[in-house]
């Protein structure tokens, strides 16, 4: 049953306690719902969010963010409020069952309190999809064969909007906050552009809080610059010079030029055939992206799909990772799987990881935008 003491602080258990009402829900039958989050200034968002969550199952469960985590995500001057209060003001709200401050030990992910508690039901924000979400986790949930829902988001509603609004004294309609800025990007693309394209439907969709201030491309004639000006986008074209892997300096210098001219503060690399060298690295650091065919670190370099056939793979996919000197090395920000079927050549598989990516990145770009 759920719990239904009116004292919230009979709501604030421990990881052990929360496994083993967990394990009594599965002998009636009935779900545990699980979701986690900071939960600093609690507002609409997070109500709504929460009772929805709640419809979803018996019970509701939610792992609150200890301080040190909080800090880490959001900086040194969150939380606002501490972990205690974060966790009785939750509890004392009817759509919550179960409260659990996490993390309980030194551990750095959730994966070990997921793995105790295996939730019937894990409910999470729509600014993810399962496939951003952290890899071990989603590992952690899909052991226990927990069911995984993405909840939609209030728009317009965060912790860190009330903040900024606040500090600059702003509000916006109905007094809400006022809307973000949306995160300039600039994409470097040197074929047909379709995971560009991807990525400008989803803004134009609303789903992609971000918008696209120039492409630039290494070939004067790529068809993601035609896309570029069909969309009144800026479109460049930069000489890359006289080598086949990487641009010249100067024309990495110019590329860098240009994507500051146009206030990019996310490089997204969509089919960009050349290594990203010192002057765009260190210009934009740990803000370039991008998107490999593959589930990195398997299959790195070139016609990833076709080395996953030839391998015998049973499954491959794609990744999004930040860029660094190296080939396909950075780190991994998200991935997708994509099964290799009997019969699968190089070319319908190829075809079937387009469509994940194209599923993907936008999403991932997404999350970054609003995480910012």
């Amino acid at each position: 049953m759920p719990n239904v003491s009116t004292h919230p602080a009979s709501k604030i258990v421990s990881r052990d306690t929360l496994a083993r009402v967990r394990d009594e829900f599965a002998a009636r039958g009935q779900k545990l719902v699980f979701t986690n989050g900071c939960f600093d200034l609690l507002h609409v968002g997070h109500v709504r969010y929460l009772q929805e969550a709640r419809a979803l199952g018996d019970a509701l469960a939610v792992a609150v963010n200890g301080d040190a985590s909080v800090r880490a995500l959001k900086g040194p001057s969150r939380p606002v409020n501490g972990q205690d209060d974060r966790a009785e003001v939750l509890a004392a709200l009817e759509c919550v069952d179960y409260v659990v401050v996490y993390p309980e030990t030194s551990e750095t992910r959730m994966t070990g309190l997921l793995r105790a508690v295996r939730p019937q039901v894990y409910a999470k924000g729509g600014d993810y999809t399962p496939e951003t979400l952290d890899a071990e986790e989603r590992g952690a949930l899909v052991e226990a064969g927990s069911e995984i829902r993405i909840l939609p988001l209030v728009p317009g509603r965060s912790t860190t909007r009330i903040l900024e609004s606040a500090n600059a004294g702003l509000t916006g309609s109905a007094g809400s906050p006022a809307e973000r800025a949306p995160l300039n990007i600039g994409v470097l693309g040197s074929g047909k552009g379709s995971n560009f394209a991807a990525i400008a439907a989803a803004i134009d969709a609303g789903t992609v809080p971000a918008e696209v201030r120039i492409v630039i491309s290494d070939f004067e004639d790529a068809g993601i610059l035609n896309l570029a000006r069909a969309r009144g986008i800026r479109a460049e074209y930069v000489a890359p010079g006289r080598f086949k892997t990487k641009l010249e300096p100067e024309a990495e210098a110019r590329v860098v030029e240009l994507l500051r001219e146009a206030g990019v503060e996310l490089v997204v690399l969509a089919g960009y055939m050349r290594m990203v060298k010192a002057p765009l690295l260190e210009a934009f650091p740990e803000r370039i992206i991008n998107i490999h065919p593959s589930l990195l670190p398997k299959y790195p370099g070139l016609m990833a799909w076709k080395q996953a056939v030839e391998d015998g793979a049973a499954v491959t996919g794609c990744t999004v990772h930040y860029v660094d000197t190296g080939m396909d090395t950075g780190p991994i920000i998200a991935q997708k799987e994509v099964p290799v079927l009997p019969g699968d050549t190089a070319e319908t598989l190829h075809a079937r990881i387009q469509e994940a990516e194209h599923a993907l990145y936008p999403a991932v770009v997404a999350k970054l935008a609003r995480e910012r």
